[in-house]
């Protein structure tokens, strides 16, 4: 399994998977200019939030790196409008604004040594990230691949998988995990419109780590439970209330839904950088607009709908807690009003 974001801590730089060419071209790309991290977040090139904050750490560090102020007060004001500009990029991943502020904290704890040993600090800070991010992932795989049974069938919604962290994802971790230890589940992949992330991505990081993995039209998923063919459900999620509730790809809420109607477990993965103890509830979510093309045009080579029509399209939907079985964390599986002990 393969690394989504990396650092080349050798040359200064953030490597990483271009998602939006899969699952036609894996293609390999660099970063060291701060506008250019900006976009590539902004288009989901890096996407899914544990990756986003890892690679903003990383793009963070490798951008700050090559600045030529020699003023540690100067320097870290630039840091914070830097990091206040890179935040904006995606409102909801709360992750985002979490790795920013561990760095520009990291540069600060420095600042008596100057823009040198800030500058160290800033690159141990995005190591020390990445580093972490694999360590969770993989026991949020753990703690999930306990809510498993041999042969279980699954549903999952969007991508939360190795292609949304560095490695093993959130919410694929634990089927991963499970295919480990020889459960063999199998997994049903909702293609998740509009932007087709469970097709383009679930589909076929799955596949290419040889899980068992069906893709469906996110409307068939409620027929497959009405038929008794889903065990449990393992979503991600961009942000965590302190209540529990959880945002996630748009979508996300009906298969929770549903789930609910049919007596099937719904869990969310997620690390506790996602989890926002300073947001009360869902209603206090930011929620991302998109562009109406990704809607009318994207992946078709001609309009879908009549130009004139107009177009709704929040990148997230936020599910209540009381329909939430369980929040899978690296610390351990916790109910919404539990999250607080777990900090």
């Amino acid at each position: 399994m393969t690394d989504t974001v990396w650092p080349d801590l050798k040359n200064d730089k953030l490597m990483y998977i271009d998602q939006t060419l899969l699952p036609n071209e894996k293609r390999v790309c660099e970063c060291c200019d701060l506008r250019q991290l900006y976009g590539e977040i902004k288009r989901l090139a890096i996407r899914g939030a544990p990756a986003i904050g890892v690679g903003a750490a990383i793009g963070f560090y490798a951008y700050e790196t090559r600045g030529t102020e020699t003023d540690a007060k100067r320097f870290l004001r630039a840091l914070e409008e830097d990091g206040e500009y890179l935040v904006s990029s995606r409102p909801t991943a709360v992750n985002l604004a979490w790795a920013v502020k561990r760095m520009l904290k990291a540069a600060k704890s420095a600042e008596n040594g100057g823009v040198p040993a800030m500058k160290a600090a800033l690159k141990a800070e995005a190591e020390a990230i990445y580093n972490e991010d694999i360590a969770t992932c993989r026991a949020i795989g753990e703690h999930g691949a306990k809510l498993i049974k041999p042969g279980a069938r699954l549903l999952t919604h969007c991508n939360a998988g190795a292609l949304a962290a560095v490695r093993y994802g959130t919410a694929l971790a634990p089927i991963y995990l499970a295919q480990e230890q020889g459960k063999n589940p199998r997994v049903f992949a909702d293609e998740t419109r509009p932007l087709l992330q469970g097709a383009r991505l679930t589909a076929w990081e799955l596949a290419e780590n040889g899980v068992d993995v069906t893709l469906i039209c996110d409307n068939m998923a409620a027929s497959l439970m009405a038929k008794g063919e889903i065990d449990a459900v393992f979503v991600g999620a961009d942000r965590v209330a302190a209540n529990g509730d959880a945002a996630n790809k748009i979508g996300t809420l009906s298969v929770a839904v549903n789930a609910n109607h049919f007596g099937v477990p719904f869990y969310v993965c997620a690390p506790f950088s996602t989890i926002d103890l300073e947001c009360p509830d869902g209603g206090s979510i930011i929620i991302e607009q998109r562009a109406p093309e990704e809607v009318t045009t994207m992946h078709y080579r001609r309009m879908m709908t009549h130009p004139g029509a107009k177009v709704y399209n929040p990148a997230f939907d936020v599910t209540p807690a009381e329909l939430i079985t369980g929040i899978v964390t690296e610390k351990g599986i916790f109910k919404g009003g539990e999250l607080a002990n777990g900090k």
